[in-house]
C-alpha cells in the first residue's frame, strides 16, 4: 500500500449501533491512516496526531477521525441540524473526496467538529454550494486522554451517481486546531502551499475500496 493511498474496507452493514454507526468491532477491520505534520509536511506534533479510518457499504461511506489535541475550540451555535457555516474557523477534522478525477477542480468537502457540528460542500469553480448530502455525524471528547473522535456517515448517492468499488477516487484528510493564528493546519497529504491552504486537489492522495 502506497503512503499516498488510503483504504476503505467493506463491511456488511448489518451490525450498526443504535445511532446507525458501525460498532467498535467493525472499525477494527479498517486500516488506520495517521498524520501529525502541518500542511507543508513539517513541524510534526505527536500531541496533535490524527488517525482516520474508512468503511463502506454500497449505500454509505463511513469515516472515523481520532484526534489527539492540546486545546479544543468550538463555535457555540449552529443550525438545528448541526450544520454550521465557516466551521473551519475553529477546530475540525475534514475529508475532501473526489470520486471523478476527470473533473480535477470539483470535489466534496466534509467537516466535523468536536461538538458534533458539521458542514458539507460541493466544491467547484464558481460560487460555493451546500452539498445537502444527508450525512449523519457525531462526536465525543475524551478529556482524560486528550483525544476527540468524529464520525461521519456519507450516503454514496451524494458522492457519485453510480458507485463502483473498483474505481479509484482522489482524497485528502485534514485537521485544524486553534482559536487564533498561528493555528495548527495538518494534512494527510501535504499541499505545500506557501500559506495554509487545503484546496489543492493536485496534492490529493488516492482512495481504494477493498
Amino acid at each position: 500500500m502506497s503512503a499516498k493511498t488510503a483504504i476503505a474496507m467493506r463491511f456488511d452493514g448489518s451490525t450498526l449501533d443504535s445511532q446507525g454507526f458501525p460498532p467498535s468491532s467493525s472499525w477494527e477491520l479498517a486500516v488506520p491512516h495517521y498524520f501529525n505534520t502541518d500542511w507543508q509536511g513539517r513541524n510534526a506534533d505527536s500531541k496533535r496526531a490524527t488517525e482516520v479510518r474508512l468503511l463502506w457499504t454500497p449505500e454509505n461511506l463511513y469515516l472515523r477521525f481520532d484526534a489527539r489535541y492540546r486545546t479544543i475550540t468550538v463555535v457555540a451555535d449552529a443550525e438545528p441540524s448541526g450544520r454550521r457555516d465557516h466551521l473551519w474557523d475553529r477546530d475540525v477534522c475534514e475529508a475532501f473526496l473526489q470520486p471523478d478525477a476527470s473533473e480535477p477542480r470539483r470535489y466534496k468537502e466534509f467537516e466535523v467538529a468536536p461538538n458534533g457540528f458539521w458542514i458539507d460542500l460541493d466544491i467547484a469553480p464558481g460560487p460555493q454550494h451546500d452539498l445537502k448530502s444527508g450525512l449523519r455525524c457525531r462526536a465525543e471528547v475524551d478529556d482524560v486522554h486528550k483525544q476527540w473522535r468524529g464520525e461521519l456517515v456519507l450516503p454514496m448517492k451524494s458522492l457519485t451517481k453510480q458507485f463502483d468499488p473498483s474505481a479509484q477516487w482522489r482524497a485528502n484528510f485534514y485537521r485544524v486546531e486553534g482559536a487564533e493564528e498561528p493555528r495548527f493546519y495538518s494534512a494527510w497529504q501535504p499541499t505545500y502551499s506557501a500559506q495554509p491552504n487545503f484546496h489543492v486537489p493536485d496534492a490529493f492522495g488516492w482512495l481504494d475500496f477493498k
